[in-house]
């Protein structure tokens, strides 16, 4: 049996503990799996195509069968230069399912032999995005568990400022003593 290549596209902005789960799953059922970035020149994303990049590397190097790319313009159009027979798409809601489903019938309307697979993310992952991700790290927050450890490396790095203000030793209060109560009359 030829399972043949499929394409995994998105913007990895930052790449989440639910695009490494498909991913390593996807490299199970495909003889080789595209994580392809997508360029686009209309969004700021909070890290560079490069980054995106190295880190996509970093985390699936022990992955043989899943190579890193970029692309630009049409999805359909780059799966077909690089021969790939399949889409890989995650869902995690309803409304992932709504949008991924128009998608995918576009694109058999674009290129009638390129199929789209989807695959649910584990449990644990389910609730998990970049947008997410993005906005809780900006905030401070924590996101241990979201991220794989180089990412949220990352992440502190760039947004050290807001880590710093959130850092618990630095907001832990003088030990305060306890006031004692007036006893009601």
């Amino acid at each position: 049996m030829n399972k043949g290549s499929a394409i995994y596209p998105g913007s990895f902005d930052p790449p989440t503990n639910g695009h490494l789960d498909l991913i390593q799953r996807g490299s199970k059922i495909f003889e080789e799996l595209v994580v392809a970035i997508l360029r686009n020149p209309e969004k700021s994303p909070m890290f560079s195509l490069g980054e995106r990049l190295e880190m996509l590397r970093e985390l699936t190097a022990d992955l043989k069968n899943v190579r890193i790319d970029t692309f630009d313009g049409l999805m359909v159009e780059y799966a077909k230069s690089i021969d790939a027979m399949c889409i890989l798409r995650g869902i995690r809601a309803i409304s992932d399912y709504e949008y991924e489903l128009q998608m995918a019938l576009m694109n058999r309307k674009l290129e009638p032999t390129l199929e789209t697979v989807f695959m649910m993310p584990a449990d644990k992952y389910s609730y998990v995005s970049s947008r997410l991700v993005r906005e809780v790290a900006q905030a401070g927050g924590p996101v241990k568990g979201l991220v794989p450890e180089v990412v949220e490396q990352k992440l502190r790095q760039k947004l050290e400022p807001a880590y710093k203000l959130r850092d618990p030793e630095l907001e832990r209060p003088e030990k305060q003593v306890p006031r004692k109560r007036k006893k009601k009359r």
